[in-house]
């Protein structure tokens, strides 16, 4: 395999490269509070709202936010518009455990939080690990609440217990998909008994956060409360060469694509850097890479750039444009090298990883690039010196999965997989290499300046 620290002149920048990463990773465990993150970072970028922008030119920068939860990024470059864009979509969304709507109970003196897992996990993972939780709620007035507990020094964690080996017998002889089921993912939350002897311990947890943030149960009807992993991202191995975080897919793709775009300079295309919600889910609904959200935000930058808008102009320039779907691969696994088929296979280390098709079985659910435009990406990165490999999800038949590239190609736009290989996709705590990581930076400052 290529290795990509060979290919970096200076690895202490690779590695001071991750620095920023982890701090991102730490304050963005959720799609609202990574947001915040690239909003505030965009800011001091000198990126401005594009609602408070009546005309745009070359070497304007701008975002626009989507309810919170989404957020894109354009440099517009020197280039007429209609000639087309250079997009980089990742998402922002991760696997986690989403607060039902009426989560709170008690049961044998203990409170407790039902919870509905989001996106694909192995739920076994999830218990007996200290878990955090963030989000917001909004009150009967109307009023945004911010939640985060777990996080800070000093906070309570939560936790999903697991049976002791000594009563798990049966609990063990099952397959694992029937050993925790959804219903089990209970989080425990308190156990201090009211000091009001006719109140329960549920009502003393009521009591805490109505203290805490105003909140009373009702409230959690009109909440978006995620439970996260409470530890924080840090360096892995003996030679510090690794990240391992919760949330790397795809946030790994989203630091890198967004310090990309800051780091640009006179570009001739308008470069576009799209964070995307509900990929982990189909990416569906009016956050998710299928809404309408990101045609209109490239419809109002032709209206500001060209002084007026026609559809003709988006049809052409969405046609003309190229994107990258920058989602992570799969790292072959020395551990579980059987559901892989080594010859293509990405390897961690080896640098920006490109899938030319992902989906699954017969390419099912997915958007295979043309051989031209592969040809085209293949020739930015070589340009460049940029370290790159292919791979595919796994053998022909062991699965796979899906990007939000089939939804960009749907719109005639040219879009290609192109991310960092990961091991332990999914699970709490997953394993990126720090050479990819700054590669991927390089290789998509490169295809944005294309």
């Amino acid at each position: 395999m290529k290795n990509a620290w060979k290919n970096i002149d200076d690895k202490k920048l690779a590695l001071a490269f991750s620095d920023g990463y982890i701090n991102f990773l730490n304050i963005g465990k959720t799609e609202r509070t990574c947001v915040d993150f690239v909003k505030g970072l965009a800011e001091e970028q000198g990126f401005k709202d594009i609602d408070a922008v009546p005309a745009l030119k070359a070497g304007d920068k701008v975002y626009k936010i989507n309810r919170g939860k989404n957020i894109i990024l354009a440099r517009i470059g020197s280039g007429d518009i209609i000639s087309g864009t250079n997009i980089i979509a990742a998402h922002i969304d991760s696997p986690r455990l989403d607060l039902k709507q009426n989560p709170l109970y008690e049961d044998s003196s203990l409170a407790l939080f039902k919870t509905h897992y989001y996106g694909g996990l192995k739920k076994y993972q999830w218990t007996a690990i200290p878990l955090s939780l963030i989000g917001v709620v909004i009150d009967a007035d109307g009023n945004t609440i911010n939640v985060n507990i777990g996080e800070d020094e000093g906070d309570p964690v939560l936790t999903i217990t697991d049976l002791l080996p000594h009563l798990a017998s049966d609990q063990m002889s099952k397959k694992m998909t029937e050993a925790f089921t959804g219903e089990d993912l209970n989080v425990l939350v308190g156990s201090m008994p009211h000091d009001d002897e006719e109140k329960t311990v549920k009502d003393y947890i009521l009591d805490i956060l109505k203290d805490k943030y105003n909140i009373t149960e009702e409230d959690f009807i009109s909440a978006e409360l995620e439970i996260v992993p409470a530890f924080k991202a840090c360096s892995v191995g003996l030679d510090s060469s690794m990240v391992g975080a919760y949330g790397q897919d795809d946030r790994v793709c989203a630091y890198t694509a967004m310090k990309a775009i800051f780091d640009c300079v006179d570009t001739t295309r308008t470069a576009v850097c799209y964070l995307a919600d509900k990929e982990e889910i189909g990416s569906i609904g009016n956050t998710g890479m299928k809404s309408r959200f990101f045609e209109n935000f490239i419809a109002e930058i032709i209206e500001k750039v060209k002084g007026n808008y026609n559809d003709m102009y988006l049809r052409r320039a969405l046609t003309a444009s190229m994107c990258l779907s920058a989602d992570v691969g799969v790292a072959l696994d020395p551990n579980y090298k059987s559901v892989s088929e080594e010859k293509n296979s990405a390897y961690l280390g080896g640098g920006l990883t490109m899938c030319k098709y992902t989906g699954s079985r017969g390419k099912y659910s997915t958007s295979d690039a043309n051989a031209e435009f592969v040809g085209k990406v293949r020739k930015i990165f070589n340009d460049a010196g940029i370290a790159w490999q292919t791979g595919e999800l796994g053998k022909v038949d062991q699965g796979g999965g899906g990007t939000v590239a089939q939804y960009i190609a749907n719109l005639d736009v040219d879009t290609i997989d192109v991310g960092v290989a990961i091991l332990s996709t999914h699970a709490p705590f997953e394993i990126a290499s720090k050479a990819d990581v700054y590669t991927a930076y390089l290789g998509y400052k490169a295809f944005y300046q294309a």
